[in-house]
């Protein structure tokens, strides 16, 4: 599962709104790279491919396939606009190692 959470939920039906594609989800994947050897890629789509895995909080959906999946089970969606800087931050139980930046890990 993967955790939005109310912040995440209203920065999402923003950005859709301003994408002008109600059909469009968020799909969250993990690749190679990044300086701690695995990053997140977080971006629109609208086609829910044969391996994805989907997950559903109010209206929001969000996808991932089964090889990301295995890293990101369990991990929370968030959204943060204070001081420190403004964007997306992925709580992640799974990393035993974060960069500072919060977009790359290793488990």
């Amino acid at each position: 599962m993967i955790n939005v959470t109310d912040k995440a939920i209203k920065q999402i039906h923003y950005l859709i709104e301003n994408e002008d594609n109600d059909d469009a989800f968020i799909r969250v994947e993990v690749k190679a790279g990044g300086c701690s050897g695995l990053s997140y890629d977080l971006s629109f789509d609208t086609i829910i491919k044969d391996d994805d895995e989907v997950f559903k909080k109010e209206s929001v959906t969000v996808v991932t396939n089964v090889r990301s999946l295995l890293y990101v089970m369990d991990m929370t969606l968030d959204f943060s606009d204070g001081i420190n800087g403004k964007g997306f931050q992925f709580i992640n139980p799974n990393a035993t190692r974060t960069c500072g930046c919060g977009e790359s890990f290793s488990v």
